[in-house]
């Protein structure tokens, strides 16, 4: 598997995506500048968590208008896999690839902790090796990642089976529990939590492990 990770100005996750896709997949991502008006010949597309453009305007939406951002939606519409984590799921939000948006936290407080996680959706290749119903703890570190939509927008997802990931016990307010939810063709996914910080147990555990290697598995 070929992969990208997108780098905008403030971003400070992106070298995490980077040091979890070289430990499963064994080849280092190509790092793409936001500026770049191309991407390379990748089967997965990461944009990462941080503070894009130091999230001035809502979170994201200077992201959004990048250069790069016009290339990562013609690998999204040709069936391209994009991962969007955090700040990576405002900017897909505020592109318009998924639907919704992401409001300030309902405490209106950063909320940085692990959290519990109940997997919804196993048939994309993000979750395949997942169970359906399994408990997986990722981190959260965000302070806009209330998750909000109109009602037929989340009865339209839920009746889809596009909700990949649910919170246990909800750190921001975010409508029906939503964590992570999938694009019309599945091969868009947003969430908040960050899988690629729980691919190794010395920095906190393993959950997000199957994440890549559901990837690894559907698009080698």
């Amino acid at each position: 598997m070929k992969s990208a990770v997108i780098v905008f100005p403030a971003s400070n996750c992106d070298r995490d995506a980077q040091v979890a896709l070289t430990e499963m997949t064994g080849k280092a991502p190509a790092m793409v500048w936001h500026r770049d008006s191309e991407l390379p010949d990748v089967d997965l597309v990461v944009i990462p968590g941080g503070f894009s453009y130091g999230d001035y305007l809502r979170c994201g939406a200077m992201a959004a208008q990048s250069p790069v951002m016009r290339a990562v939606r013609a690998h999204a519409e040709r069936g391209g896999a994009v991962l969007g984590i955090c700040n990576g799921f405002q900017v897909l939000t505020e592109s318009h690839l998924l639907p919704g948006a992401l409001l300030r936290n309902a405490g209106l407080r950063f909320v940085c902790k692990p959290v519990p996680l109940t997997v919804e959706e196993t048939q994309s290749a993000f979750t395949r090796r997942y169970d359906k119903g399994q408990t997986v703890v990722f981190p959260v570190a965000h302070g806009e990642g209330n998750y909000f939509a109109d009602e037929e927008t989340l009865d339209r997802l839920e009746g889809e089976g596009r909700i990949a990931f649910r919170y246990q016990a909800n750190p921001n307010g975010s409508a029906r529990d939503i964590a992570g939810i999938l694009s019309q063709k599945r091969n868009v996914l947003g969430m908040m939590p960050h899988p690629e910080r729980v691919v190794d147990p010395l920095t906190g555990g393993t959950d997000g492990r199957a994440l890549f290697q559901s990837l690894i598995e559907s698009l080698s």
